[in-house]
């Protein structure tokens, strides 16, 4: 049974960044129906142009709800960055007043869309991950252009997997660069983009940025996502390149992050789980 049958019409809630974009494309060239539910001041425009969608406020839990079910959603998948909310900030509907207790209590983001993807199952949707509906978007190992990692990249990747792990166990982040050995920065509720922003204010040439899934990360949500943006910044600030995790992180834009990053001379590596800690 083709996968868009399986899981029938699919709703996708965007996130920002070009994730969303992506899955509601691929889905639609393959016969699939979609539905974009985008946010509020999070989801980007490109996201919902030319898609059948809604947009609502963060914390209008029940009529995302309606929403989904309304426009036929059988399975939703949760795709893109999504920022941690200010509770202050909400104007919840009921329902979304009912789950901030639940939502408050949890430990970190992986917590948060843990109870999400709850609260949707218990309305009968089927949740799932970007990598069901678009497996060929996981790193596969190696690189992926033309540079490779040196031994002195090798050193900076183990120490930043290192870090992305010790933030990952506590559910911070999952990102982490490293410099001549050293950590220089670590991923924190801004994302990916600001830790790099930040390791440019730093100044300095050399070092990894290294992405990997948090330790029991629920794969149906927040996989970490690399794309020609993400590239863009690495060289930015000075950094010889990216690794993520392979087959458990998504490629964004394949081809076009290929040649960026041939382009800048820099290298984006999918690497094995075993290759993060460094050879006795």
């Amino acid at each position: 049974m083709p996968p868009e049958a399986f899981f029938g019409k699919l709703g996708v809630l965007a996130g920002g960044g070009a994730l969303p974009r992506l899955l509601a494309g691929a889905w639609r060239d393959r016969g699939g129906e979609v539905f974009v539910l985008a946010f509020d001041g999070i989801t980007d425009d490109d996201s919902v142009s030319g898609t059948d969608h809604a947009r609502i406020g963060l914390g209008k839990v029940g009529e995302a709800i309606r929403l989904l079910r309304d426009n036929g959603c059988d399975s939703v998948v949760m795709a893109g960055a999504m920022r941690r909310p200010s509770w202050s900030a909400l104007t919840p509907d009921l329902r979304g007043a009912a789950l901030i207790p639940r939502l408050a209590a949890a430990k970190g983001d992986d917590g948060i869309l843990r109870v999400i993807a709850a609260e949707l199952e218990s309305e009968g949707f089927r949740v799932v991950g970007a990598d069901d509906i678009l497996s060929d978007l996981l790193a596969a190992p190696g690189a992926l252009g033309a540079r490779q990692p040196n031994a002195a990249d090798w050193r900076d990747i183990h120490a930043a997997a290192a870090a992305a792990f010790a933030i990952g166990t506590a559910d911070a982040g999952q990102a982490a660069v490293a410099r001549d050995g050293v950590v220089i920065g670590t991923e924190g509720a801004a994302g990916t983009d600001a830790l790099l922003e930040q390791c440019a204010a730093v100044g300095g040439q050399g070092g990894v940025l290294v992405k990997r899934p948090k330790p029991g990360q629920d794969r149906r949500a927040d996989l970490p996502a690399i794309g020609v943006r993400t590239a863009a910044a690495a060289a930015a600030a000075g950094l010889n390149g990216i690794a993520v995790e392979a087959q458990a992180s998504l490629v964004l834009d394949r081809a076009e992050l290929r040649s960026v990053a041939d382009s800048l001379n820099i290298f984006v590596y999918g690497a094995e789980p075993r290759e993060w800690e460094p050879r006795r």
